[in-house]
């Protein structure tokens, strides 16, 4: 059932490497701003007719390129994407406030982005996830109801119910396509010092990122490819999970300005629960340079069935579990951070969290790619990112190596991904001394094999031996 229901190349590519970009995928420690420039402070007054009056309107324009080169004579794509959207929010009104968006999108001009590649008979994987994944073929009537909530607001604190936007380590915006992923429930955020943070809530449906539409919990578990089961078989939990709801309990507590500790949990009812643990620090030996490590441990939990009882239709085998660790090294020197990363998934069981909530928390993490559904295996990533002060400009390049299980080793392989090294270029610019609002991304991300494919290209296309291309163009008012 679902919640609510909205009723060339080469030109497109030198534009856009002309103006290059600043928004595209988000940090997970950012805030969910999508809408940019929305007052976070309004006045509070005693006349509702002066809340509703003094509102804050919002408006976001975005444009997204995307190109996949496959290797050899294997099926490239590409897509155009344009869209836009409006934000209300009203001011306070004995601390109530009232707000809701919407955004549309259109498919521009593209490849067939049903057409299947003949030789691996895999679909399109990233351009198709500019518009409604559910319906390819759809590329006018494309919109969706973002945001609707109430929000109060308490000393140091508030609480929203409704239709909203969120960013937590494992659901999240997830922005790397045309619109993040969308949440309806109830959440809280409250701030009694400098030194401690709490943040939690009851999550009863989702919106996720590629799609239009909105569905409860279990609804929405499956919405993306799934892979196999762990005997094999293609994953068959789609539209066959039972689950309440999402509760979420974040703690941090900051008892040094350079030691930050944070802890989240995460029970996804009647599937399984997911609880992080996260620590960073920050040592600074001279006034340009600092050192700065972290470190993080994950741990999960199948809960009953893990979502149904019976085996082959459900999401987490029954009595899986799942456990990861990771750190970090790095030294910020002025404008530039240099880090080497790590992580590793341990034989326990497959590191499992639903891809149409929200992408990886590991340091090790870049961008469109993850490590979901895999288990027994290691990461390591070098990073290198410059951040101008006024925040104008902002580049990154990383580079690294995962060791994944066989790709027929499907307990600990759902996807069937070859071990490959990653190289991505991240280059964003804020625009606004120019155009005011203004901001451009160009993100390039090559992937070459280094794991066993038996010769068959199902386990290469859109995976390894690949050259992706996105430019982005957002427009805030």
């Amino acid at each position: 059932m679902y919640l609510f229901h909205t009723s060339t190349l080469v030109s497109s590519l030198l534009f856009t490497l002309s103006l290059t970009v600043y928004a595209q995928h988000h940090e997970l420690s950012d805030k969910p701003e999508m809408w940019k420039g929305k007052n976070l402070e309004s006045i509070d007054s005693n006349s509702l007719f002066y809340a509703f009056k003094a509102g804050e309107v919002n408006g976001h324009f975005r444009y997204f390129f995307s190109n996949t080169i496959n290797n050899g004579v294997l099926t490239d794509y590409y897509a155009n994407a344009v869209g836009g959207g409006l934000r209300y929010e009203t001011a306070k009104f004995h601390g109530f406030q009232f707000a809701v968006s919407g955004f549309y999108f259109f498919n521009l001009y593209s490849s067939d982005l049903q057409n299947v590649d003949s030789l691996s008979g895999q679909a399109n994987r990233y351009e198709i996830g500019l518009f409604d994944m559910e319906n390819p073929s759809n590329k006018k009537d494309l919109d969706r109801l973002e945001e609707l909530y109430l929000k109060y607001t308490f000393s140091k604190g508030h609480i929203i119910f409704g239709r909203q936007l969120i960013n937590t380590p494992m659901i999240n915006l997830q922005d790397g396509r045309m619109r993040g992923t969308g949440v309806e429930g109830l959440w809280m955020e409250w701030m009694p010092n400098a030194k401690f943070e709490v943040k939690g809530g009851w999550l009863y449906a989702i919106s996720p990122r590629s799609t239009t539409k909105w569905y409860y919990i279990g609804e929405s578990i499956g919405v993306f490819p799934s892979g196999v089961s762990t005997s094999g078989k293609k994953s068959a939990y789609q539209e066959n999970l039972e689950s309440k709801g999402v509760g979420i309990i974040h703690v941090k507590y900051k008892p040094l300005k350079s030691l930050e500790i944070q802890a989240w949990d995460y029970y996804i009812e009647n599937i399984m629960n997911s609880a992080l643990i996260q620590a960073d620090y920050s040592w600074k030996w001279s006034d340009k340079n600092s050192l700065v490590t972290g470190a993080q441990f994950i741990r999960q939990d199948a809960l009953n069935y893990g979502g149904n009882s019976d085996q082959e239709l459900t999401y987490v085998d029954k009595g899986n579990q799942a456990m990861t660790f990771g750190g970090k090294v790095g030294v910020r020197s002025g404008k530039i951070e240099y880090s080497v990363n790590y992580n590793q998934i341990t034989g326990d069981g497959r590191y499992l969290m639903p891809r149409e909530w929200g992408r990886d928390p590991f340091y090790t993490f870049l961008a469109r790619e993850r490590n979901e559904g895999y288990g027994k295996s290691q990461s390591i990533v070098l990073k290198a990112e410059i951040k101008d002060k006024n925040k104008f400009h902002r580049s990154s390049i990383g580079a690294g190596y995962v060791r994944l299980p066989d790709v027929k080793d499907v307990a600990f392989n759902k996807y069937g991904m070859p071990s490959y090294f990653q190289v991505n270029l991240d280059v964003r610019f804020n625009w606004s001394r120019l155009v005011k609002g203004l901001e451009s991304q160009l993100l390039v991300v090559a992937k070459f094999r280094e794991g066993e494919t038996y010769d068959q290209s199902k386990y290469e296309f859109n995976r390894v031996n690949m050259l992706l291309v996105n430019a982005v163009l957002n427009y805030h008012f």
